[in-house]
């Protein structure tokens, strides 16, 4: 059974499980049930659209894994699909959550998420001051409980850009980290598709009057819509950072190579010395002047070195050398 769990809940406190086959009517007042699934098979999906009168357009919904993050109203019930995100080597995996919240109900559809709502349920259990309070309170705790999923993704993807940027000053970055870096930006972009209609779906909860939703529940969504928009800033932040890793890297590279070609211009001149002065006494002509100087040799080689050398230090002390 993909059924995590199925409980009811009367003034804030679990009183019985939840029998989809059978459901018991529920009290007008301080009660409703609160279901969890995995993976549900569309036999499961029917028979909990039975129960709970789902629009089969949410049904189907919650059946595609393959939604984009919003908020739909249905008569008295609203819908509301969330993307959960956890990382994966270098890569940001994606799983969805729909959930069906009625006046009576809150029902939550998980795919492909490895994070299960047991811990949240166990939180929301001990405070029976707040979850007595009705299925948009239990809302807010997944919604809270996916968007706070991001911090360790955005977290754990700024420490391996900090270090590549550390690493960076020290030494150029070289193929294999470069191709990581747009490997990573790729991935902020793509979850940037994600924050940005997150971001819509927890200001619509705030902003809008909507079914199931009372005035007092619109702080807590405010909440969570602040965490999604720091989740979000991070990340534009974070794109930020890898260009300007990818540009040091560029300027130190062609800082690099121009030391390196100024190296070789100043060899190259020094060397153009002698073997210019060594190029003209080479050549063979009968009437050339100094050609039978007693100490020609070692004037020679005297002003060779004496010009090498002054060409030395002017390159030594410019910065060429």
């Amino acid at each position: 059974m993909s059924i995590v769990a199925a409980y009811l809940y009367r003034d804030g406190k679990r009183v019985d499980a939840v029998s989809l086959g059978d459901p018991q009517p529920l009290e007008a007042t301080g009660e409703f049930a609160w279901i969890g699934l995995h993976d549900p098979t569309k036999e499961e999906m029917a028979a909990l659209q039975k129960a709970f009168r789902l629009h089969p357009l949410a049904v189907e919904d919650a059946l595609d894994i393959k939604q984009v993050p919003k908020v739909e109203v249905y008569d008295d019930q609203i819908f509301v699909i969330a993307k959960t995100a956890h990382l994966d080597g270098d890569e940001i995996e994606y799983g969805e959550t729909a959930i069906f919240v009625g006046p009576r109900h809150i029902v939550s559809v998980r795919h492909g998420s490895d994070r299960g709502h047991s811990e949240l349920r166990r939180q929301l259990e001990e405070a029976p001051q707040i979850l007595k309070n009705g299925p948009d309170y239990v809302l807010h705790g997944i919604l809270d409980f996916v968007v706070d999923g991001y911090l360790p993704v955005v977290q754990t993807i700024e420490d391996h850009v900090l270090a590549m940027e550390h690493d960076m000053l020290d030494s150029i970055l070289g193929r294999l980290e470069i191709k990581r870096l747009f490997k990573l930006r790729r991935q902020l972009i793509r979850f940037q598709r994600v924050l940005g209609p997150m971001t819509e779906v927890c200001g619509k909860l705030v902003h809008l009057d909507l079914p199931c939703v009372d005035a007092e529940a619109k702080n807590y969504f405010r909440d969570v819509l602040d965490h999604a928009r720091r989740v979000e800033g991070t990340v534009a932040g974070l794109k930020d950072v890898i260009t300007s890793v990818f540009e040091a890297s560029n300027l130190l590279e062609q800082q690099r190579q121009g030391t390196i070609t100024r190296q070789l211009a100043a060899w190259a001149a020094i060397a153009a010395v002698p073997t210019a002065i060594a190029g003209i006494y080479g050549m063979n002509f009968e009437d050339m002047p100094e050609l039978k100087t007693e100490y020609g040799y070692y004037v020679v080689i005297a002003v060779i070195a004496s010009l090498c050398g002054v060409l030395y230090f002017r390159f030594k002390r410019s910065g060429w050398l």
